[in-house]
């Protein structure tokens, strides 16, 4: 309900004013010789729905990601996941500016995956088990390193702008079209997530209570960064690397669900959703005409909640 809800306002509200009447015609008698009707159609219901799809996917990524790595404190942005798709679409406004969306997508997820790669290789080189201490600190570093690259990309190519504006998350330019295309991967995503929730749960217990539970640990753990993968790099695709929403869900769910994975997986579908698109609202009035990065939106609250979850795990009380 408070989903719809939030769809609801996302319809109705924006940085320019359209009346109730309008925006109920344009959904129940569509006429695209109208102005308003078309704003309708084909700004606000695509940006609604890339709104839920997208918080679904960065919230369920955050979710999988605490579970399989035993660190409350993970989620896509943290690991580093999405500066590896950011730097990787850097290079492709920078050296291929006429590619496709399917394109951007493709290069998007090689990116995240390169970024997962070395951050998860450095610390279980040699490992048997992941410390998760050790993992947060490593993709931070990944993080800022290709974060970094990107700036200098940017500078060399001289593509700052569009860069800055899409690295600070938003998700003002989804249309019908990058839904089409990546809806799927993120649904499907979603789905493997969901069936994968009773392993993430048995993982979050432990390498060793997963052994004894008859859970094959290695290939379990590859199928959830899979899919942490697609999610995350489907969503900074069609939103930019949008941070701390994967972080502050998961945290939220299990306020009212408890912290059996098998229940936060799907809730943070709804979570995320919901977070997603109340942000976007209150991007779009706060500062109307104009418009605030969600981005920001989400930094605001996502860092005072980093740091009491870090001294709230510190403190022994997670």
């Amino acid at each position: 309900m408070a989903v719809a809800l939030a769809a609801g306002l996302s319809l109705f509200l924006g940085s320019t004013p359209i009346p109730p009447d309008q925006v109920i015609s344009a959904l129940v008698n569509p006429d695209m010789a109208d102005q308003q009707h078309v704003a309708v159609l084909e700004l606000r219901g695509p940006r609604t729905l890339g709104c839920v799809l997208v918080g679904a996917a960065f919230a369920v990524a955050g979710a999988v990601m605490q579970g399989v790595t035993r660190n409350p404190l993970a989620d896509s942005g943290l690991l580093g996941i999405n500066a590896g798709a950011a730097f990787a679409l850097a290079l492709c406004l920078a050296l291929l500016p006429g590619m496709s969306f399917s394109g951007v997508v493709l290069c998007s997820f090689v990116g995240a995956a390169l970024a997962l790669a070395v951050v998860y290789g450095a610390v279980s080189f040699r490992r048997r088990d992941v410390d998760p201490v050790r993992l947060v600190l490593a993709g931070c570093a990944v993080g800022l390193f290709l974060t970094a690259l990107a700036q200098g990309v940017a500078i060399f190519f001289n593509i700052g702008y569009s860069l800055t504006f899409w690295t600070a998350g938003g998700v003002a330019g989804i249309r019908a079209e990058s839904l089409a295309l990546t809806a799927p991967f993120i649904l499907a995503a979603l789905a493997a997530a969901c069936a994968l929730s009773r392993r993430v749960a048995v993982l979050s217990l432990g390498e060793e209570a997963a052994l004894g539970l008859g859970v094959p640990v290695a290939r379990s753990r590859t199928l959830c960064l899979a899919a942490v993968l697609v999610l995350a790099g489907a969503a900074v695709a069609l939103a930019g690397p949008v941070a701390f929403v994967g972080l502050m869900v998961p945290h939220v769910v299990r306020r009212f669900v408890g912290a059996d994975y098998r229940a936060v997986i799907p809730a943070s579908i709804v979570g995320g959703a919901f977070f997603m698109l109340v942000a976007d609202v209150l991007a779009r009035t706060l500062a109307a005409p104009g418009e605030v990065p969600i981005g920001l939106i989400f930094a605001a609250i996502g860092v005072p909640f980093f740091i009491w979850c870090a001294r709230r795990e510190e403190a022994g009380l997670g």
